[in-house]
């Protein structure tokens, strides 16, 4: 729970702080440097965001598909592993995934909202009810390994969009979201029809040591999965 609370604590002085800085996150629009064509394909002006959303994309499908081969076909963690996640690497990860996620989202309220009171307030509501949230959403994914590989993949979805729009090929969103919800309700039914049959849930490969899971959980609360089976 400590860990818990420490992450999206520092998710909300970071979104805080890139909203100190609207000037700064306006300027990224602006492109950096262009591409020129090649093989018939167009110029490609390059901005700062773009360079944001690319790093981001990439990290996350890294992330993604590591942890979804680690947790089928990884081996088992003990407290002797060399790889563990350290508690200041995890926070690391997850200020930048949280900048990346909340770039987007910063510069459109620039656009539309002018008082920034109003954006702080809504970022704090935001992360207050993360913080409520946070602890039974980790609780029910730790006992549902399939909601914990929905949640990767959706991870994995999130990376390619970021890809996408940092190339400049924009994807409706509610079409994500659409599959999103699609794949939620049919996982709801899944989970129905296993608690009816009795069915026990799959054990998933537990690759992090029992030390490392408690700095471990602090980068699954802040990307929508947790580390332990």
């Amino acid at each position: 729970a400590r860990a818990r609370n420490v992450g999206l604590s520092l998710a909300l002085i970071t979104r805080l702080l890139l909203l100190a800085s609207i000037s700064w996150i306006a300027s990224l629009v602006t492109p950096l440097f262009t591409i020129p064509s090649i093989a018939g394909l167009p110029e490609f002006a390059v901005s700062g965001r773009d360079i944001i959303l690319l790093i981001g994309g990439l990290f996350l499908i890294w992330k993604a598909t590591h942890e979804i081969h680690n947790r089928l076909e990884g081996e088992e963690g003990h407290d002797d592993v060399k790889v563990r996640p350290s508690f200041t690497g995890v926070i690391i990860q997850i200020i930048l995934l949280d900048i990346v996620f909340s770039l987007d989202s910063v510069i459109t309220a620039v656009g539309i909202v002018d008082e920034i009171g109003v954006m702080v307030t809504a970022v704090v509501i935001a992360v207050g009810i993360m913080l409520i949230a946070a602890g039974p959403l980790s609780n029910f994914v730790n006992k549902h390994p399939t909601v914990k590989m929905l949640a990767l993949a959706f991870l994995l979805l999130i990376g390619v969009s970021l890809l996408a729009e940092g190339l400049h090929q924009h994807i409706e969103k509610g079409y994500i979201y659409a599959a999103m919800g699609f794949s939620v309700l049919v996982e709801f039914l899944n989970l129905r029809s296993s608690r009816k049959k009795g069915t026990k849930p799959v054990v998933l490969h537990n690759p992090y040591s029992a030390q490392a899971n408690a700095a471990a959980d602090v980068g699954g609360t802040a990307t929508g999965t947790t580390p332990r089976p």
